[in-house]
């Protein structure tokens, strides 16, 4: 195999980006190869998980990225606002992409491969490195046509798929993360499994009595805090940003209602001994949830249409249920009868390092 020199760039608002390019910097790196760097497209919002820097020993260059800005209560998404934002942000958005050029120029990679970061797709449509350019994320199903879209929502759909081309702008190959598979080909996406870290494929899943709770945004803890009210006798254990933040201004029941700051291995741990996730609907959370057979009430972010199509999606699957709030009374009736064995679902996840390797290989 021909040793190549790679440079990932990574969108930072989820951790589901950051946890794939974290499995694919080791695959990369059990093969040979260099990766010279790793651009992450931050925002002032969200601070990078630690564990990001703790395992991808390459430099790690943070640079102001376009991102989703929340309504007062950290809830949903305001687009207004959004746009405004990233519109007044314009002249640090150029300022990251001449670093970028600056970055291609002093490592002169290969290949870049891009993580769903809009910065990298700007970049190759205005500059137009020699690097060849991948693209690789679950988002990148919109570019096939046997992909089921939620009925209606005809403006999102059509946004959705614009900003997604942007993120692939001048891409040599598009890599789509799928909860399944799709047989039929497509010369604009391949199709390939979800791309788990491997300390999933480490773990051994029980069930213990207790439910996992993960907040992309704090707005959110307000459902889940009113649930446990509720539902005094349920022990609820939860992730979320700033979780000291969360304890000083609520009061309640520390020893039945548990607030984690995000950690990766925790996390994982306390998935695969729960009796369920109830999660805002990412992909890389259900995905790691389907792997250890545990029921999923997913949540998608008010405004958040990727989310939207994500919960369906997963739905599809066979990953569990959705709703439009907290209410994990949900996820406890569905966990009573809900079938663990996926055994279709595991097959393909444990193909996916050697399915994208050839095709990252082939470019």
């Amino acid at each position: 195999m021909e040793k190549k020199k790679y440079l990932l760039a990574v969108q930072g608002e989820g951790r589901g980006h950051m946890t794939q390019a974290i499995t694919m910097y080791e695959m990369l790196i059990e093969q040979g190869h260099e990766v010279c760097a790793v651009i992450v497209g931050a925002s002032e919002r969200r601070e990078v998980p630690s564990f990001f820097f703790e395992k991808i020993k390459a430099p790690i260059i943070k640079l102001q990225s376009p991102n989703f800005v929340t309504d007062e209560k950290n809830k949903s998404i305001n687009i207004p606002k959004t746009l405004f934002r990233n519109l007044a942000q314009l002249k640090k958005f150029r300022a990251s992409l001449k670093r970028i050029d600056e970055l291609i120029n002093e490592h002169q990679p290969d290949v870049v491969i891009n993580f769903f970061d809009l910065l990298i797709g700007l970049y190759y449509r205005f500059y137009k490195p020699k690097a060849k350019l991948i693209c690789i994320a679950h988002q990148y199903i919109y570019f096939h046509p046997e992909f089921e879209f939620p009925d209606g929502h005809l403006i999102d759909r059509l946004s959705i798929k614009i900003y997604t081309r942007l993120t692939a702008a001048r891409s040599s190959k598009n890599l789509a993360l799928s909860f399944y598979k799709i047989h039929t080909t497509n010369e604009d996406v391949v199709v390939v499994p979800p791309l788990l870290r491997k300390e999933v494929f480490e773990l051994n899943a029980q069930r213990e009595d207790f439910y996992l709770v993960y907040l992309v945004n704090n707005g959110y803890f307000e459902e889940v805090l009113n649930w446990h009210k509720a539902n005094p006798d349920k022990l609820i254990h939860c992730f979320a940003d700033q979780p000291d933040k969360l304890s000083s201004m609520y009061s309640f029941d520390h020893q039945k209602l548990q607030v984690h700051a995000i950690n990766d291995k925790l996390f994982l741990d306390m998935m695969s001994r729960s009796s369920g996730l109830a999660s805002t609907a990412g992909f890389e959370s259900v995905c790691e949830a389907m792997y250890l057979g545990k029921p999923v009430l997913m949540v998608p972010v008010e405004g958040h249409f990727e989310q939207l199509c994500n919960s369906r999606d997963a739905y599809k699957a066979g990953a569990g249920i959705f709703s439009d709030h907290f209410d994990i009374s949900k996820l406890v009736n569905f966990s009573s009868t809900f079938n663990s064995n996926n055994n279709w679902y595991k097959i393909w996840v444990q193909n996916a390092k050697l399915r994208i390797s050839h095709e990252i290989a082939s470019v």
